[in-house]
C-alpha cells in the first residue's frame, strides 16, 4: 500500500459491456425474497452435507474457462494479454520461477537483466490461484524447463512445504521426466523483495546442490535456511530517476512529495511512481520518501535502493542513519542545514564526508528552517525544500515547476487568505536559495572512528532496539530474536531513545503552566521532570 503510480484507467462503460445483465439479475433474484421463498441457514447431519459439498464441483470445474473468456475480453480493451498463468522470460528456459503477486515485476527485471549477461531464466506468473488449473499451466509451461523455483509469500509451520511449492509438487506427479522442484519463502509481513535476492534465487537454483525450502531476504543463523545475502543491484531502465526524501512526520515532507509526483505526472509524459515510508509514531517520527520517474512504465515493487538524489530535511538524522546508503556515483545531495556552508562542512559526520568524496557527490545546502520562520511558516519547510529539489534535480523545467507549485497552493489555501498564500508563494521562489558546496577530494582519506556502545544500556537495547531505530532492521539475524520467540519485548524501551531532532530547545512557560505534573506522567523519554517541594 501507500503507493502512487502513474496509469491509464479503464473506461466504466467498456468494462460495463462486459457484464452478462441476465445472469446478474439472475443472481440477484437469488437473494431471500417472499415472492419465491427458500429455507436458507438449515443445519445439515453428517448423512447428507458430504454429498452437498460435493455437488458444487462442477461449479468450481467451471471456472477456470470462466477467467480464461473474460481475460481475453478484458486484454482485448486494454491491449494486454491476460491468461490464467502467463510465461515471461526466455521460451527454452531450464531454469524457471513460479510465484504471484507484485514479486512477479521484480522477477521480470532480473530476468531482463539476466538476459543481458546472456542468461536463460523464465518466471511463469499464478494470476488465478483457486481453482488451480493444471490445464492453463501446462499452457505456458516451456518444455526445455529442467528445475523450477516456487516461491511462497507464507509461512506454514511444520508443513512439509508451502501452499503454492505443494500445488506444484502435484501437478507433476505423474509426469515422466519430471523437473526438479524446490520451494522458497520470501517478504513476510510485506518485507522488500528486492533484484539482489531474486539473483540470489537463480543462483541457487543453478547450483549443484540446490537448496530447497529456503528463505531470501533475511539472514537465518539459527536453523540456516536462508539463501546468501547479495550486494544490491540497479536493475532500472535506462533514464529512470530515483529520489530518497528524509523526513519529520508532519513536517510535510511526504504531502509535498506526493504533489512533486503529481506535477511530473500530470504535465509530462514521465511514468512516475511513489513510496512513503514511516515509523510508528503519530508525529515527529521518521518518514522517508521514495520516488521515481522514467520514460518508460516502472514495474519496481520495493523501495528505492540505488538513489540518483537524496535529501535530508533533518540535519540529525547524519548522525542516527545511513542517509546516503546506495547513492549513485556522481548522484546529488540536498541538506537541510541551519549552517553556512564552511560551518555545514565542519560539522558533517566524517562518514557522510567520506561518501561524498568517494562518489563524486553534488552536494548542496539550503537553510529551510530559518527561511521558514522568516516568511512566517514556523516548521513547514516542505514547499521551501520541494522547491530547492526541483530547482537542483532538474527532472523538468524549474519555471513549470514553481507555476504548478503554485497553482497546487491556491487550491490548498486559497480560501484561507491571501496573506497565507503569499507566504506559500515565497517558500516557492526561496527554493532556489539552495547553494553547491565543494566537495574536496581529499576528504575520501578521511578515518570514520568506529562508534563506541553505551556499556550501561542493556543488551537488547543495544542488539535489536538500536538496530531498528537506525532503520536497519532488515539486517537484523534470526539470531538476534532468540529469547523473544513469542514476539514479547522488554517493557519501557523509550527511555533510551535520545533522538536529538529538536530546532529548537523547548522552554517552561511558567505564566500558562497550572504545575498539575500531567506532561511528566505522560512523557514516554522521562524528558519533562517536575520539582516536588512540600
Amino acid at each position: 500500500s501507500h503507493e502512487i503510480q502513474k496509469i491509464e484507467a479503464l473506461d466504466t462503460e467498456d468494462m460495463a459491456k462486459l457484464i452478462d445483465q441476465k445472469a446478474l439479475k439472475e443472481y440477484r433474484e437469488n437473494a431471500l425474497n417472499p415472492e419465491h421463498p427458500v429455507t436458507r441457514g438449515t443445519a445439515q447431519n453428517p448423512d447428507v452435507f458430504f454429498q452437498a459439498r460435493e455437488a458444487c464441483n462442477p461449479f468450481y470445474d467451471a471456472i477456470p474457462d470462466m477467467v480464461n473468456d473474460y481475460m481475453q475480453k478484458v486484454g482485448q480493451i486494454t491491449g494486454r494479454e491476460h491468461k490464467p498463468f502467463e510465461y515471461y522470460g526466455d521460451p527454452n528456459a531450464e531454469n524457471i520461477i513460479v510465484a504471484m503477486g507484485s514479486v512477479n515485476d521484480t522477477i521480470k527485471e532480473t530476468i531482463d537483466y539476466l538476459a543481458k549477461k546472456g542468461e536463460k531464466v523464465g518466471l511463469i506468473s499464478v494470476h488465478l490461484y483457486r481453482p488451480f488449473s493444471a490445464k492453463y499451466f501446462f499452457n505456458v509451461f516451456p518444455k526445455s524447463v529442467k528445475r523450477i523455483c516456487v516461491l511462497d509469500r507464507t509461512k506454514e509451520p511444520g508443513a512439509n512445504g508451502d501452499p503454492l511449492y505443494l500445488d506444484i509438487v502435484e501437478l507433476f506427479n505423474n509426469k515422466e521426466n519430471r523437473p526438479m522442484i524446490i520451494g522458497g519463502r520470501y517478504g513476510l509481513s510485506s518485507k522488500d523483495t528486492t533484484p539482489a535476492q531474486i539473483l540470489s534465487v537463480v543462483e541457487n537454483l543453478k547450483s549443484s546442490t540446490p537448496m530447497n525450502q529456503f528463505t531470501v531476504g533475511i539472514v537465518d543463523d539459527v536453523t540456516n535456511r536462508s539463501l546468501p545475502v547479495l550486494p544490491e543491484i540497479s536493475v532500472s531502465e535506462a533514464g529512470t530517476f530515483e529520489a530518497k526524501f528524509y523526513g519529520l512526520g508532519a513536517d510535510g515532507t511526504v504531502g509535498a512529495n506526493k504533489n512533486s509526483i503529481k506535477i511530473i505526472g500530470d504535465n509530462t509524459d514521465k511514468y512516475c511512481q511513489a513510496y512513503f515510508s514511516y515509523d510508528s509514531k503519530k508525529s515527529g517520527g521518521f518518514t522517508c520518501s521514495h520516488l521515481r520517474f522514467g520514460d518508460t512504465p516502472i514495474r519496481s515493487p520495493y523501495l528505492v535502493t540505488t538513489p540518483d538524489f537524496v535529501a535530508c530535511h533533518v540535519f540529525a538524522y547524519l548522525n542516527m542513519y545511513e542517509i546516503l546508503k546506495g547513492i549513485k556515483p556522481n548522484g546529488t545531495f540536498l541538506l537541510n542545514s541551519m549552517y553556512n556552508a564552511e560551518d555545514t562542512v565542519k560539522n558533517l559526520p566524517a562518514k557522510i564526508r567520506k561518501e561524498l568524496a568517494e562518489k563524486n557527490i553534488n552536494f548542496y545546502i539550503i537553510d529551510a528552517t530559518a527561511i521558514a520562520e522568516e516568511i512566517g511558516l514556523g516548521n513547514r519547510t516542505n514547499t521551501i525544500l520541494q522547491s530547492a529539489f526541483f530547482k537542483i534535480a532538474n527532472v523538468i523545467p524549474y519555471e513549470l515547476a514553481v507555476t504548478q507549485m503554485k497553482k497546487a497552493i491556491d487550491k490548498s489555501y486559497g480560501k484561507k487568505g491571501e496573506n497565507i498564500v503569499k507566504m506559500n508563494y515565497a517558500a516557492v521562489d526561496r527554493g532556489g536559495d539552495a547553494i553547491k558546496v565543494e566537495v574536496k577530494k581529499e576528504w575520501a582519506n578521511e578515518t570514520v572512528a568506529s562508534e563506541n556502545a553505551t556499556s550501561n544500556r542493556p543488551e537488547f537495547i543495544k542488539n535489536v532496539v538500536d538496530v531498528i531505530n537506525a532503520q536497519e532492521g532488515d539486517t537484523l539475524p534470526v539470531s538476534a530474536f532468540t529469547g523473544v520467540e513469542n514476539g514479547t519485548f522488554p517493557c519501557g524501551t523509550s527511555q533510551y531513545e535520545k533522538r536529538g531532532i529538536a530546532s529548537h530547545v523547548p522552554e517552561w512557560a511558567s505564566e500558562n503552566c497550572i504545575q498539575c505534573n500531567q506532561c511528566s506522567y505522560v512523557c514516554p523519554h522521562a524528558a519533562i521532570r517536575p520539582f516536588l517541594i512540600n
